[in-house]
């Protein structure tokens, strides 16, 4: 069975204030040639398919044209909601639209209630595994911790359970939207942090087949059955020298994969990040590659020059972005608030700010423990209204 493997499209996001509606569309396209090219079996997309739970109409209206070119290809298609997604209102309509091949999974009662398809060689069981909140679908599925390990743990027994009690022989496809241990973030993924702790073993998927993952915008492989097909389009400069994907998988009769291939997704305008002072950049002969790329600057004069942006888009008129890092140390007590906090995590700054106020005095356990509860509550309310609106 050919399966097309991709996640994170999230429509209706914009770049830098540029919109990518008509990229994200020229995406869509270049999938649904790619389902008849290449004689796709089933479609697989691992969550984020918007990029907020309220979308803009534009972004709705191409999820629907995008259904229904999938829905008229004829190849099945299995989607599940993501982090940056509304479940319920993604999952609307899902028990109609699934008359028409297009299989929602966006509740976790669902987990446990595969998509079947079947080929030459027998059933191919597909599993979809949402983005689970842990706060919010512990009791309900039962798991014994707060904690994306818990829940994602408690969520593949119900898979297992399903999967031991189908003939043998079954394969089986498990779609997830979670950060899995291995993988590689960059700066355009929403944190899923709870407690201080983000990712989850690979092991947690085992005897499964194929685990088609969503969240990490890079394409990835963990384990040859265990990947991220990452975004189809770079979502922040962290992303410049990703290579955007989608993974063309055949699982054999025995559920082995035969063949793995990484087929590119259009680039609507390429990305380069450039460095130094501003008089170096605009005269440096080797940048010209990068004079219609989508650029970000960061300029390294001692002081700042006069008007650069409308200096540097005299040669990048596409620039983007501009950072200023002069060339300081870090001890230098001009150098700015941005350069101190640089690499540091939400939780690393409140710690030094708490050992501050009170003189210098590091935080013992509990009080950290109190202040990892506290972002995970924000984090929590935040979610929890998503859900509701």
């Amino acid at each position: 069975m050919r399966l097309l493997h991709t996640s994170d499209w999230h429509l209706g996001r914009s770049f830098h204030r540029v919109g990518l509606l008509e990229a994200q569309a020229a995406f869509l396209d270049h999938l649904v040639a790619t389902v008849h090219a290449h004689d796709v079996d089933a479609v697989l997309v691992a969550g984020d398919v918007y990029d907020r739970a309220v979308p803009p109409l534009p972004a709705v209206e191409l999820f629907d044209t995008a259904l229904h070119r999938l829905a008229e290809a004829g190849v099945p298609t299995v989607m599940i909601s993501g982090n940056h997604d509304s479940a319920r209102r993604l999952g609307v309509g899902a028990g109609l639209i699934e008359r028409a091949g297009i299989h929602l999974r966006t509740d976790p009662d669902g987990i446990g209630t595969p998509v079947v398809l079947s080929d030459a060689h027998g059933e191919v069981a597909l599993y979809g595994l949402p983005y689970l909140e842990p706060a919010l679908v512990r009791e309900r599925l039962g798991a014994e911790k707060a904690g994306h390990e818990a829940v994602l743990a408690a969520a593949m027994d119900r898979v297992r359970a399903d999967l031991a009690g189908r003939p043998a022989g079954t394969r089986s496809v498990v779609l997830a939207h979670a950060f899995v241990a291995g993988g590689a973030p960059s700066d355009s993924e929403r944190d899923i942090t709870v407690g201080g702790v983000a990712a989850v073993p690979t092991g947690i998927f085992d005897g499964v087949d194929y685990v088609a993952l969503g969240h990490l915008h890079g394409s990835q492989t963990l384990t040859p059955r265990v990947r991220y097909s990452g975004s189809p389009l770079a979502y922040s400069f962290s992303e410049a020298d990703h290579r955007k994907t989608m993974w063309l998988i055949d699982l054999g009769e025995d559920g082995t994969i035969t063949s793995d291939v990484r087929l590119d997704c259009p680039v609507p305008r390429p990305l380069a990040r450039i460095r130094g002072r501003l008089d170096d950049l605009l005269d440096d002969p080797a940048l010209t590659p990068h004079e219609q790329s989508w650029v970000e600057v960061t300029l390294t004069d001692p002081v700042r020059p006069a008007e650069p942006m409308a200096r540097l888009t005299a040669r990048f008129p596409h620039t983007l972005n501009l950072v200023f890092d002069p060339e300081r140390t870090a001890d230098d007590p001009g150098a700015s608030y941005a350069q101190r906090l640089r690499d540091r995590s939400d939780q690393q700054i409140a710690e030094d700010f708490v050992a501050h106020v009170r003189g210098g005095a590091a935080l013992d356990g509990a009080e950290r423990a109190v202040l990892y509860g506290a972002f995970d509550d924000v984090r929590v309310d935040s979610a929890e209204r998503e859900v509701g609106r």
